[in-house]
Parts: C-alpha cells; sequence; structure tokens
C-alpha cells in the first residue's frame, strides 16, 4: 500500500521535467517536498503543489526534520527540489519572476537552518534514529526485507550521546500527531473544496487509519517498512509511554515549573557539579523515584509525604543546593520568614544524629530572618520533625541526603532530577550550556534565581572568559538593558550586587560610568576602591536609578532617604521623581507610593522609559 498513498502530488510529472534529479536521493526527496506541502495546503491547481515562503519554511525547520531522514551528502537535494519546484510552478504560470525569486531568496535564506535540524539528534523520533544507524551500516533503505533483518541483529541499540530512550519516545509521539493531523486536515480540507488536480487521499485510504498512512509514509521518507516492524515484532526497540513510568514524575515536575515560572522555556539554574553515575541508568534512577514519591502519597503517609514533589523541584530550582528542614517547614506552617532569607545558603554538618532535631533557637532565628521564641520553636517541631521523615523516605532512594537539619540531592539525585525535568522539555541546561550563553541571557536567567546560585552561575561565566574586560563590560551593560522597562528591571540591576566588585576590572567600570541604567553603580564602585573616576560621565538618569534602588531597600523608612536626595537635585522633589519614573516606573511607583509621593503621568513615563531603552541613551549629564 505504501506506493499507492499520497500519489496525486505530481511527483512524475515534476520528475519528468527534471531530470537532473532523477537519482534515488533526489527522488526520495521530491517524493517529500510534494507530498509534505500537498499535505500542508499548497494549491495544486497547476497540477503541482505551489510552494510560498511560509510553506518552504515550515517544510524545511519543522515537518521535514519529524518525518524525513537523509544523510549529510543527500540533505542539497532537498533545496535543490524546492529551487526547481519554483521554476515548473512558473512555466505553468502560476509564479511570476518577483514571487518566484522570494521563495527562492527564502530557501537559500533557510538551509542554514534547515541542515542544523535535520542533523540535531534532538529531532531524532524512533523511525529517524535506526534509519540513521542502518544507513551508516550499508543497508539499502528502500528494501523492507534488508531493513527487518538489520532490526533483528541490533537489539538493544542505546541512544544518540545526549539523549535517552524517552526523548526518541517523546520526539516520535509528537511527530506521529503532527503528521496525523496534516493528514486529516488535507482530507476534511478537499472533501469541502476538491482541488482540480483530484483528491490527495481517498475514503479507501483513509479507512485504515491516520497512523499507519503516517507509518507507510514516514516510511517512503526513512526506510521501508520501518514504521510496520517497530510497531510489530520489533515493538520493544521502539517503547511507547507504557515502558516510562517515571513520566507522571516528569509531568509533575513540569507543572511545578509552570507554577513557579509560567513558562517552561525560563531556565533553571545549572547544578554546581555535573554529576553522572556511570554505573547506573538514569532512567532506572527514574523510575525507582517515582515509585517512591508514588509510594509516599498513600493514606499511611505522612503531613509532607504528599509534598515530594514539591521538595524535589524546589532542591534543584536552589541550584542544587543544601535546604533547611526547620526553614522549609516553617514555610509550610506559614511561619514569617524573611523573604531575604528563604534561599539563603545552608551549611551541611560533617555528621550529625540520624534522629531529627530542631536546630538551636539562635540558629532557627538566622534561618528564618525572625526573632523566634522557645514557644515558636516547640510549635514548629512536630511539623520539622514530619518534614524530616518525607526527606528521609526520599533519602532511602540514594538521590536524597539528610544530615542534621540540612537536605538536599546527592550527584545522582541532580543527575535523574535533570534528566526528569528535561525529558518535559524543562530548560534545565547544565554548566557548560550556560557557560556558553550570552551575557543578555545569562543575565536574562539569574535574575529569577536564588542569589546563591545567581552569584555562582554568574562567576562561572566570567570565568569561562578569563574575567576579561569585554566579558565584563557585556555583563555589565546587559544588567541595564535586560528587562528594561518591565517589573523585573529592579532585579535584574540587583545583580549587580552578586559580582565581586574587587574583581572587576578598572577599564570595564570606567566604560561603564556612561551607561544610563549602571553608570552610578560604577562610580561607587571606583570610589570604593580608591580609583580616579570622573562622576561628570554618570548620566542623571543612572543616578536616578541609584537612589530608586537604595529607596526600595529602605522600604518606608526611606522618606529622610528621599528627601535629602531630593534637596541636591536639580529641580528638586518633582525633578528626581519624574527622573525615578522615567527609567523604571514600575519600581518607582513600588517604592514611592508608600512614601505618600504623587507619580507623574505614568503613560508619558513609561514611553519615555521605553524610548530611551530603544535607543541607549541615558537623561542628561550632570555638571
Amino acid at each position: 500500500m505504501a506506493g499507492t498513498v499520497l500519489t496525486n502530488t505530481g511527483l512524475d510529472v515534476f520528475l519528468d521535467g527534471t531530470p537532473e534529479l532523477r537519482d534515488p536521493s533526489s527522488v526520495r526527496a521530491a517524493d517529500a517536498v510534494l507530498a509534505l506541502l500537498a499535505l500542508r495546503g499548497a494549491d495544486r491547481r497547476s497540477g503541482l503543489p505551489e510552494p510560498s515562503v511560509e510553506l518552504v519554511r515550515r517544510l524545511l525547520v519543522e515537518d521535514a526534520p519529524a518525518f524525513v531522514y537523509a544523510t549529510p551528502e543527500e540533505l542539497p537535494a532537498y533545496p535543490a527540489v524546492l529551487v526547481a519546484l519554483t521554476a515548473r510552478v512558473r512555466e505553468a504560470g502560476r509564479l511570476n519572476a518577483k514571487r518566484q525569486a522570494r521563495i527562492v531568496a527564502a530557501v537559500e535564506d533557510i538551509v542554514p537552518d534547515f541542515e542544523r535540524a535535520m542533523k540535531d539528534p534532538a529531532n531524532y523520533t524512533w523511525q529517524r534514529w535506526y534509519a540513521s544507524l542502518l544507513r551508516a551500516d550499508g543497508t539499502d533503505p528502500a528494501d523492507p526485507g534488508a531493513v527487518r533483518a538489520w532490526l533483528a541483529g541490533h537489539d538493544g541499540m542505546r541512544p544518540p550521546d545526549g539523549l535517552h530512550r524517552a526523548d526518541l519516545m517523546n520526539r516520535s509521539d509528537v511527530a506521529d500527531t503532527l503528521l496525523a493531523d496534516a493528514l486529516s486536515g488535507a482530507y476534511v480540507r478537499e472533501a469541502e473544496r476538491p482541488s482540480p488536480a483530484g483528491p490527495l487521499l481517498t475514503d479507501a485510504d483513509v479507512a485504515h487509519g491516520l497512523g499507519r498512512l503516517g507509518g507507510l509514509l514516514v516510511d517512503r521518507w526513512t526506510a521501508e517498512g520501518l514504521s510496520e516492524a517497530l510497531t510489530g515484532p520489533y515493538a520493544h526497540l521502539a517503547p511507547g509511554p507504557e515502558a516510562f513510568p517515571h513520566l507522571v514524575l516528569a509531568d509533575t515536575l513540569l507543572d511545578e515549573h509552570l507554577n513557579y515560572y509560567g513558562d517552561s522555556s525560563i531556565p533553571l539554574p545549572p547544578p554546581p557539579v555535573e554529576a553522572h553515575e556511570p554505573q547506573r541508568s538514569v532512567e532506572a534512577g527514574a523510575d525507582l523515584l517515582a515509585a517512591a514519591v508514588e509510594e509516599m502519597k498513600g493514606e499511611d503517609g505522612g503531613l509532607y509525604d504528599g509534598e515530594a514533589a514539591h521538595l524535589l523541584y524546589a532542591l534543584y530550582q536552589r541550584g542544587a543546593c543544601a535546604e533547611s528542614v526547620a526553614r522549609r517547614a516553617a514555610e509550610f506552617e506559614d511561619w514569617p520568614v524573611d523573604p531575604r532569607m528563604e534561599d539563603a545558603p545552608v551549611l551541611v554538618p560533617a555528621n550529625a544524629p540520624a534522629e531529627y532535631a530542631l536546630p538551636p533557637l539562635d540558629e532557627l532565628s538566622r534561618l528564618t530572618g525572625t526573632e523566634a521564641t522557645e514557644e515558636q520553636r516547640a510549635v514548629l517541631e512536630p511539623g520539622a520533625r514530619a518534614m524530616a521523615g518525607a526527606v528521609d523516605r526520599l533519602a532511602g532512594t540514594g538521590m536524597v541526603f539528610r544530615t542534621g537539619d540540612a537536605f538536599g540531592l546527592t550527584p545522582w539525585g541532580v543527575e535523574v532530577l535533570h534528566y526528569l525535568l528535561r525529558v518535559r522539555w524543562v530548560a534545565a541546561p547544565d554548566g557548560k550550556e550556560a557557560a556558553a550563553w550570552d551575557a543578555r541571557t545569562v543575565i536574562a536567567a539569574a535574575e529569577g534565581w536564588s542569589a546563591s546560585a545567581a552569584t555562582r552561575v554568574l562567576a562561572e561565566w566570567l570565568h569561562a572568559r578569563d574575567n576579561t574586560v569585554d566579558a565584563w563590560s557585556a555583563l555589565l551593560g546587559a544588567l541595564g538593558t535586560v528587562h528594561a522597562g518591565t517589573f523585573e528591571a529592579a532585579g535584574t540591576r540587583a545583580l549587580f550586587g552578586f559580582l565581586d566588585p574587587e574583581a572587576v576590572p578598572v577599564e570595564a567600570l570606567r566604560a561603564a560610568l556612561g551607561d544610563p541604567v549602571m553608570g552610578a553603580y560604577a562610580y561607587g564602585v571606583l570610589r570604593a576602591r580608591g580609583e580616579a573616576a570622573d562622576e561628570t560621565r554618570v548620566p542623571r538618569s543612572a543616578r536616578a536609578v541609584l537612589i530608586l534602588d537604595r529607596l526600595f531597600r529602605h522600604g518606608e523608612d526611606g522618606r529622610a532617604v528621599l528627601d535629602t536626595a531630593a534637596e541636591g537635585w536639580p529641580g528638586g522633589l518633582d525633578a528626581l521623581v519624574a527622573e525615578m519614573a522615567a527609567v523604571d516606573a514600575y519600581l518607582a511607583e513600588r517604592t514611592l507610593g508608600p512614601l505618600r509621593v504623587p507619580m507623574p503621568d505614568t503613560k508619558r513615563t513609561n514611553e519615555r522609559a521605553r524610548r530611551r531603552a530603544r535607543s541607549g541613551r541615558g537623561g542628561r549629564r550632570t555638571r
């Protein structure tokens, strides 16, 4: 049936007019290109599917990397088919020269993305991966018998480097769904508006099932008989979701991330070490951890056993740093934990008794940032013991530890959590990936991390660049531009406090004096270090930012600070407030409102702030 499905795409007509594209790889490329364009709704009135810029982009960067396998040597055939197709469609009078040139230019622009996507192991499905392996072994992809014989001799193949079996399964599931949707969409579309070129799919075709139809098509574009074999006698080589019980926990961790950040693409901090247990299977570890979490949800579980997945996510979200049982229990018990202490580092003692005991009163006060009393400590004790019990049950997996009041992830636990998060596409970079980011990306990510994680990762990022002046300058520049004009701008500037002021090269600080946002910060560090600095280079906007940030830290006690600053400000209080609102309207309203300081026209100041962010210019320089 494979050779009789989706044949009305004009393939024979196209090949008859392009003798230069008659080699097997070009024919396979032409079959895939014409079929996918037709399935995505390309007009076929000329007898050939007519490409457009939008359809070309979708085909090359989305559909082909999902459904087609080609060796690196065969990849040029796909853009070549598209370029030749535009010429044939133009000959049929369906494209003018201008439109054809625009489509050809789009193809040429997209080629690097296409080749990158086709070679990226992260885009492998089971079919694409096995097709790559059997082709590398010299197996004829057009011979179903040879494909089956190859599968019979390759039981238990390991996935490509950096991938796991669940990654291949996930990608295969997505690709199957996308192709089934494309097939059903094409069938319905042509039933409603039949094409003069005839139907793409018949009722008999669809009666076989969209899943089977999709498998037959993918076989034509990867290796004949592969899909049928992987759903039949060799199904164990391409397991489905039922073979991965830990995906339930992975889904829960994804939900935790979405609850915390609202977007799976917002990255977590990389762990402090590259954890890897070569003697242990990360999938087996994930199954073990998922089973423990599921068991803890039972009726006989302790007070906090149902929070096991949340505790695991919270540990990783801290940058895999240790946490305090008492502090975590206090947060669950609605203690007034100082927000500034929520992510404060916790020291892990060398040893401690196995039985849990609350920290002494002074340590409990330090951990929570409040003056705890003995009465409060007594009230917290049952909850803390219950929390320790939940942690100890997780520790039974070997992926969590508890020493006294401190608990955290073991290296194996870090590796397993990293896998579970990434298998559901949560952005969980490792240290190498984070070190490769540009300055704006690392600053944007670090704004949402704990102070300890942000401090460590920013230091590692600079170390990876040998702490050069250029690296520091890029980082300082990003502090004032990333998230500019948004609620997160103040938190981004606060990252300046996580950097080692003694490590900043003098040249980078002096270069930053003219920065419209961070100039006053740079000036302050230079003066504190006894270095010469030209204060007249600091823009007025940067001075206003520094005053605003100091006011925010003072809270309601900042009125005296504001009045003192206004006395020396050209134009007085109203001019200072206007400058603050122009640079960061969000923080200005949040800070000055409680001080009962009237704000200027918010719409106007926001627009001024946006213009400054776009232009990179600050306010007037001081005289």
